[in-house]
């Protein structure tokens, strides 16, 4: 009974003695390594899909259109790299009129305030002429800091960054984005 003791004692204190070690490391950009960080933002892009059983009925069965949205989630920095949720909406034109969905992110952080991104999720999309599509999302993307480009001394820490991404639903579509999003 006193070794299990003692090795649950030892187990407890290089735990902490690691814990409070990890607290206190910092982001290259001076913010804390180990945190919460929220963030919402505008989106721009463009989505062309390939021909696809769920997709409009009409012509040739593709569908495109631009789309301007909003995002919104949460990024948990565990030092060099992020774990993170993000939701989204968008108004669709042409072909497409909403979208919405969610999904995981994952990366690197990137200099002195930029990110670099995969995320995997879920998204549906809701045509004008035809059924309602639901695909598995995939998706690459950065986001650039203001120190990262030469602008540090406008907006300090506070997390404002321009986002660059390119998406895909199950393959069959591509879309590029763009948007300023705005840390907290």
């Amino acid at each position: 009974m006193t070794k299990i003791l003692g090795a649950a004692l030892a187990f407890a204190t290089l735990t902490f003695g690691a814990s409070a070690a990890l607290a206190q490391d910092t982001a290259p950009d001076g913010t804390d390594a180990f945190g919460f960080e929220p963030y919402v933002g505008v989106i721009g892009g463009y989505e062309s899909f390939d021909k696809f059983r769920d997709g409009p009925r009409q012509g040739n069965g593709r569908g495109n259109g631009a789309i301007v949205g909003v995002v919104g989630g949460v990024n948990v920095p565990l030092g060099p790299v992020f774990v993170g949720v993000e939701g989204n909406g968008a108004k669709g034109f042409n072909d497409i009129d909403w979208e919405y969905g969610v999904a995981g992110r994952f990366g690197v952080r990137a200099g002195e305030s930029g990110l670099i991104f995969a995320k995997v999720g879920y998204q549906w999309v809701e045509f004008d002429h035809g059924p309602r599509a639901s695909k598995m999302l995939y998706g690459i993307g950065t986001e650039v800091g203001p120190k990262d480009i030469g602008l540090g001394g406008i907006t300090g820490n506070s997390g404002i960054r321009l986002r660059f991404g390119v998406d895909t639903l199950d393959w069959q579509s591509i879309r590029p984005n763009a948007g300023v999003v705005m840390h907290f």
